[in-house]
């Protein structure tokens, strides 16, 4: 299928196709909305088509459903999942709840639905500095990713922000001995990270930064090569964006992202419907977190 006729049936079917940058390139090539995740649920609040096609892993497919309750969700691939989302329980929130009053629970957008009812605010890594600064109890529970809230705390000494263990492991992974290797290899490229990576990584790293903030940063430096440190899908916007420098990457890939194929959304759009559901009641509560991130940021 030319883009041509993808255009014509994507019209056809009223829909608009959301792609977060770790997805394959012929994926974000189609794609309507190409971000990351507080930039893909910023605009999902303000699309008008009726079908929404979200080309990401699950989290990311019932977080625009919740914003868009009255909206028919698809995901290319309904088993496309991120482990993070998994590795925090909701009897994990209520003991700390028990064991704190004055207590708040943020909890990053790698999350299940679930676990976003049962907290305060929901968070990205853009967003995540913003956020914690509008809370206003002394005591945070940050759930799931224990190296964001790890790599975060520093700023907030008045508060006290009890971090999960939770983690992504394709980040996690990445080490400072990787740091220092790539360092040797590439002695004039400046190391961008990702804050998903191990607190020991992005201390000797030179800027971390969301997928956004990646992206921003390269654009502002005058180097002309750069070691990326996060997931290798963001080399197609660097690459498009910024011709003129290269681009190193470690071996970072999330297979729930490469799970995303430009053939299921062609399915979708003819009629194989891979719909994601969010009980109504669940929803609702994890709504009010989401709603709360997006009122922190505009203030």
């Amino acid at each position: 299928m030319n883009p041509e006729e993808l255009m014509e049936l994507k019209r056809e079917k009223d829909a608009v196709i959301f792609a977060h940058y770790y997805v394959d390139k012929e994926v974000q090539a189609i794609a309507d909305y190409v971000g990351d995740s507080f930039f893909l649920a910023k605009k999902a609040t303000t699309v008008k088509e009726k079908n929404i096609i979200m080309a990401g892993v699950y989290f990311m497919g019932e977080t625009m459903k919740i914003l868009n309750p009255d909206k028919h969700v698809y995901l290319p691939d309904m088993k496309a999942d991120c482990p993070m989302a998994h590795m925090i329980t909701v009897e994990e929130i209520q003991e700390m709840r028990q064991k704190y009053d004055d207590l708040a629970v943020v909890c990053y957008v790698n999350s299940t639905a679930e676990i976003k009812a049962h907290s305060d605010y929901c968070c990205t890594s853009a967003n995540v500095k913003k956020v914690l600064g509008a809370v206003k109890e002394k005591n945070i529970f940050f759930v799931p990713d224990g190296n964001l809230g790890a790599n975060i705390k520093h700023l907030f000494p008045e508060k006290n922000i009890i971090c999960h263990s939770g983690h992504c492991p394709v980040h996690h992974a990445v080490t400072s001995e990787d740091v220092r290797r790539l360092r040797e290899e590439y002695p004039n490229a400046p190391v961008f990270a990702h804050p998903e990576c191990q607190p020991e990584v992005i201390e000797s790293v030179d800027v971390q930064g969301s997928t956004s903030g990646i992206i921003e940063a390269v654009g502002k430096t005058d180097a002309k090569e750069c070691i990326i440190l996060t997931e290798e899908g963001i080399l197609w916007e660097l690459e498009n964006r910024f011709p003129e420098k290269k681009f190193y990457v470690h071996e970072i890939v999330c297979d729930g992202m490469k799970q995303v194929y430009l053939k299921d959304i062609v399915s979708i759009l003819k009629g194989q419907k891979e719909e994601i559901f969010v009980p109504e009641d669940v929803s609702v509560r994890a709504k009010r977190a989401l709603d709360n991130m997006l009122n922190a940021c505009e203030n």
